[in-house]
């Protein structure tokens, strides 16, 4: 592993074109003219209108990543904060499907997310009191370094009040940029400000028929009586309609990073005009593509749709899920379980690699970003997908099984020696029984199969028990290799003949294992024993996997 200098460290991130390092500079570069702030800011929002979900942890994990590349693009020189800031002031415009009492909070409509009685439990004061403690929980386990910072507190404590009298001041240049934006109705009652109601205490969308800036006041109509109603706009008696919400925190907060959705692009630039019209820079930042669930629709707190949190978690580890966010950030990504096993395998090879790489390769890597540039010296001995092969092919249900298996083929490794290992296997079995066994499907083989097994069954009869995974291989090509129909002629085999096709590697997986693919078949037999290997041969032609299915 190469061990870099600060100063070594900021070279190699100038010339980097991992994409938090592109977007360090792109921040470095926002203070060339301005000059370095005494800390630099970046910023997370969240809506805590129902359960965090995976998109959240998302933005928290790449935010985190480019605060992490300008810290080392820096040399750890200027102070840096990252804000998890929770519009919970917000008020509530429609009921989630995934929250339970959705009758009791059918009455709450219109209110503030931080003024509506918790669904859940008893145990915390709001709704939004509990969606907030299960974010921080959330990022808490990853060990993310945040500030949290809740809408409503900062509201009521004047913490705004600045930005709140200077939004009033520019109020027809604000309505300048949004009216041309909505449609004929929603221009009817568009203002910047949304009163809180003083007694329903619903947070209103009403139109503005006065406003006086040198008292700070806005006046409305009682959407019930008709009467006018004069408040201040300061103090938490207002809070801002979204776009200027936005605008207001950046000004006031002074934020120089915050990214958003691609389907936010609109919404960005409108908000960066408000904060411009307040006087303040709006802050850098991209647009990330949007997370899918396996239907290929946008997930959403709402809706409940694709993984949760807690979910991913169950199967795998959280370096797995911080890896998963880290790549091709500008595509869609689906957020399903399925693309756990790989995201899981991926990072440890990734991990792997980190160790023979040099600096510059170094911070190609995505366990660099992952780890804040430290990332673990070891990886596992077992693949991810391995496990859950030999899961399905011992009908394992604990971990003890398992580790036998593992311990036949590395005597070394035990569950204590090894402990990434052993959470490995836990997550394995758990992933296997949700989701693999329910779709288990052995066929039964045909005649060039059968054939093609009995011979396999006879070389592997003849290896030593101790075989490695490279010998094993070289067998099951060697059975293959005369066969028309396992023959690639795109490859060339050792003696300048055709190579051996995948086809022929699906074959053992459905046919054995019930499944359509899989990691290295060699490597397979290695861990799980030339013996077992050939027990399930001899149950493969004699038909039970398939009566079986």
């Amino acid at each position: 592993m190469t061990s870099l200098t600060s100063s070594e460290l900021s070279d190699l991130a100038l010339a980097s074109n991992a994409w938090p390092f592109e977007e360090a500079r792109k921040l470095l570069k926002r203070f060339e003219t301005s000059g370095m702030p005494e800390t630099v800011l970046f910023e997370t929002g969240y809506g805590p209108s129902g359960l965090p979900h995976i998109g959240t942890f998302g933005e928290v994990a790449r935010t985190t990543m480019v605060r992490n590349a300008f810290i080392a693009l820096t040399e750890g020189k200027v102070a840096t904060n990252l804000i998890c800031f929770s519009d919970d002031m917000d008020g509530l415009r429609k009921v989630p499907d995934n929250v339970p009492n959705r009758e009791m909070l059918l009455a709450h409509l219109g209110k503030p997310l931080s003024r509506i009685p918790d669904p859940f439990s008893n145990e915390h004061a709001s709704f939004a009191a509990h969606n907030n403690a299960r974010l921080c929980a959330f990022l808490d386990t990853f060990g993310f370094d945040y500030e949290f910072i809740s809408a409503t507190d900062h509201y009521a404590a004047g913490h705004f009040d600045a930005m709140l009298t200077k939004m009033l001041s520019v109020y027809d240049e604000v309505m300048d940029i949004i009216l041309p934006t909505l449609g004929p109705e929603r221009r009817e009652t568009y203002s910047p400000f949304l009163p809180v109601h003083p007694v329903t205490g619903v947070v209103l969308q009403v139109p503005m028929v006065d406003r006086d800036v040198a008292q700070g006041t806005i006046t409305y109509l009682d959407p019930d009586s008709g009467e006018p109603i004069r408040t201040k706009v300061t103090g938490g008696a207002v809070k801002c309609q979204w776009k200027a919400d936005w605008a207001l925190r950046w000004a006031a907060l002074g934020v120089d990073y915050e990214m958003a959705g691609k389907d936010l692009i609109d919404s960005v630039n409108l908000s960066s005009r408000i904060c411009r019209a307040l006087g303040v820079q709006p802050p850098e930042g991209f647009n990330y593509e949007l997370f899918l669930d396996d239907n290929g629709q946008k997930i959403s707190k709402s809706k409940g749709n694709g993984l949760t949190i807690d979910e991913w978690l169950t199967y795998a580890s959280p370096k797995s899920l911080s890896f998963y966010m880290f790549g091709k950030p500008k595509a869609a990504k689906k957020l399903h379980f399925d693309v756990i096993p790989k995201a899981v395998d991926d990072y440890y090879q990734f991990l792997s690699a980190y160790q023979r790489q040099d600096g510059r390769q170094q911070l190609q890597n995505p366990v660099w970003h992952i780890h804040s540039g430290n990332p673990p010296a070891e990886g596992i001995k077992v693949p991810f997908a391995m496990l859950l092969n030999l899961v399905s092919a011992s009908n394992a249900s604990n971990a003890e099984t398992l580790w036998g298996f593992i311990s036949r083929y590395s005597p070394d490794v035990t569950p204590r020696s090894d402990p990434e290992l052993d959470e490995l296997v836990g997550y394995a079995i758990r992933y296997y029984d949700d989701f693999v066994k329910p779709t288990k499907r052995f066929r039964a083989p045909d005649d060039v199969e059968r054939d093609a097994l009995r011979t396999l069954d006879e070389k592997l009869a003849a290896l030593p028990a101790d075989a490695d995974a490279g010998t094993i291989q070289d067998a099951l090509l060697d059975v293959a290799r005369p066969i028309e129909r396992y023959q690639d002629q795109k490859k060339k085999g050792p003696d300048g003949g055709p190579g051996v096709s995948g086809e022929w590697f699906q074959a053992l997986y459905e046919v054995l294992l019930g499944q359509e693919k899989g990691p290295r078949f060699g490597s397979f037999i290695a861990l799980y024993g030339i013996g077992e290997t050939r027990a399930l041969i001899a149950e493969a032609l004699a038909g039970r996997p398939a009566a079986n299915a």
